[in-house]
């Protein structure tokens, strides 16, 4: 849906990979602040947030690249998250790696708030109301970071784990099998998603931007290309 997104900015980030930036994230953005009930305040700083830790995904998959001697074409955000885009093909292997590090990032984010809060809350002196607040927004900064980890390992197409699982049974399966498996347990997981959106929507008040692909997943267990 966003794949061919206008890109809007474009600017030099981490590494020296350019980043482009669509016009659908700030139609994200706009989203967040008429859900918000009024508080512009607090919708623009998740907004910023959320951002901000899709940014830092990305630019896990780029650095695992770098490391790899794999130059990086662009990182791409937009509304419906990011991607990293090698300049060249990669093996199996290196896409493990590439693959795995922006969930990887995510996760050690969430552990680095954590351990911050605690420290916070675990001061001698009662912490005082700046640094509570400074506390509750690192509290919501590592609980986005631990969703998107718990999300982006989800094994479905193109999420990274439906990419990783994919890889993973490529190490033990035929490449035919491997391609038919991951293609049955995406489409498993695809059928799931819609009773699992009403369920997030009703509990938690979550929209779901991200929708995975049924005749797709359909077409992998049948041995056809995605």
């Amino acid at each position: 849906m966003f794949g061919n997104d206008t890109v809007v900015f474009q600017f030099t980030g981490p590494f020296g990979v350019r980043v482009d930036v669509g016009q659908s994230l700030a139609m994200l953005v706009l989203f967040i602040v008429v859900l918000s009930g009024g508080n512009l305040v607090g919708s623009l700083i998740f907004a910023t947030m959320l951002v901000l830790a899709i940014f830092l995904h990305e630019f896990g998959h780029a650095w695992a690249c770098i490391v790899q001697g794999i130059p990086v074409r662009r990182v791409m955000l937009y509304g419906g998250g990011g991607f990293c885009e090698p300049a060249r093909s990669t093996t199996r292997y290196q896409s493990e790696l590439i693959i795995a590090m922006g969930p990887i990032v995510n996760l050690a984010l969430w552990a680095l708030c954590s351990i911050a809060v605690k420290t916070i809350w675990n001061a001698e002196a009662l912490p005082s109301e700046a640094m509570r607040q400074f506390a509750s927004y690192l509290y919501m900064f590592g609980f986005l970071n631990l969703s998107l980890f718990i999300f982006n390992l989800i094994p479905v197409q193109p999420l990274d784990g439906g990419k990783l699982l994919h890889l993973l049974l490529l190490r033990f399966l035929k490449p035919g099998v491997a391609h038919r498996t991951a293609g049955v347990i995406g489409l498993a997981m695809a059928i799931a998603w819609i009773p699992a959106m009403i369920f997030v929507y009703a509990t938690y008040g979550w929209v779901l931007f991200f929708m995975p692909s049924i005749p797709a997943h359909y077409r992998m267990a049948r041995g056809q290309l995605a």
